[in-house]
């Protein structure tokens, strides 16, 4: 006889993980729906110009963090706090007091520039660590010997490491 017909399927007493409710993940996907609800009443509000750089925002507790790519952006979206707080507030869960601005975004990322400091010579660092001994003003002399200090510590070549 046939081998199949007589193999008889154990019942498993074990279930599958993503058969059990899982309260965390709802709780992140209700997070994630009220940051885009909060997101585009914001962009409501907005001048369309000020609403494109506005990237992102977060909700914690009684503080709102918007995200815009640049600082010039952020400066904008400032002269809006009170429109943004009010337009808000009936998609928040808890009433938002303080509004805070944050530099974040595509433009940011790290893209090197070829460019590399200009460090001044070993003599020039020593005139700088020798001259402020002569300065009578303490914070200047704090200040010179600090960035001699710096110097000299750029100045000298980073080991090779393989």
């Amino acid at each position: 006889m046939d081998k199949q017909l007589f193999m008889v399927k154990k019942p498993t007493h074990f279930k599958a993980a993503l058969s059990y409710p899982n309260r965390t993940i709802a709780y992140f996907y209700s997070q994630i729906e009220q940051q885009k609800q909060v997101l585009r009443c914001i962009h409501g509000v907005l001048p369309p110009a000020i609403a494109q750089h506005t990237l992102h925002c977060v909700v914690n507790g009684k503080k709102l963090l918007v995200y815009t790519d640049t600082a010039a952006w952020a400066s904008q979206l400032r002269f809006y706090k009170n429109d943004i707080l009010a337009a808000i507030a009936p998609v928040t869960r808890e009433s938002i007091s303080v509004m805070q601005i944050k530099i974040g975004g595509k433009t940011l990322q790290a893209t090197p520039s070829g460019r590399k400091p200009n460090i001044p010579s070993a003599e020039n660092i020593d005139f700088i660590r020798n001259h402020c001994l002569t300065v009578s003003d303490e914070q200047l002399k704090g200040a010179l010997l600090k960035l001699s200090a710096t110097l000299a510590k750029l100045s000298k070549p980073k080991p090779l490491t393989d």
